[in-house]
């Protein structure tokens, strides 16, 4: 199940890392005004990319499913943020609400992959 999940949160994270490269709009609402919007997909997209190959590389899976932890860490204050915003870009309630109890999931599920992997060798 955990290298399921791994490849899975890998590919996902590759995939968002090339989508806020090729499509920055679908990302922009997102964004808050006070974060330049360049910078913030340049640094998003480098951080799933390295996160999606870490999950993804065998050798490495554990100090991905750290690096998938801190990531959705660090995407919460975000998500909360939209949460409480007047026009959610997530969605209408309770979706926002529902977002970010998933985030809460993802946490965890990056601190179940670390401590279901091996430590490199």
């Amino acid at each position: 199940m955990k290298k399921i999940l791994s490849y899975v949160l890998g590919v996902v994270m590759l995939a968002g890392a090339i989508a806020h490269l090729v499509a920055p709009e679908a990302y922009a609402a997102m964004i808050p005004d006070f974060i330049p919007a360049t910078l913030a997909h340049i640094l998003a997209a480098l951080a799933e990319l390295v996160t999606g190959v870490v999950l993804i590389v065998p050798r490495f899976r554990k100090t991905g499913g750290l690096f998938f932890m801190g990531l959705m860490i660090a995407f919460l204050p975000i998500h909360v943020w939209d949460l409480f915003r007047e026009n959610p870009a997530i969605g209408d309630p309770p979706i926002p609400m529902i977002r970010v109890a998933v985030q809460f999931l993802l946490i965890y599920t990056g601190w179940w992959i670390y401590k279901k992997s091996e430590a490199w060798t």
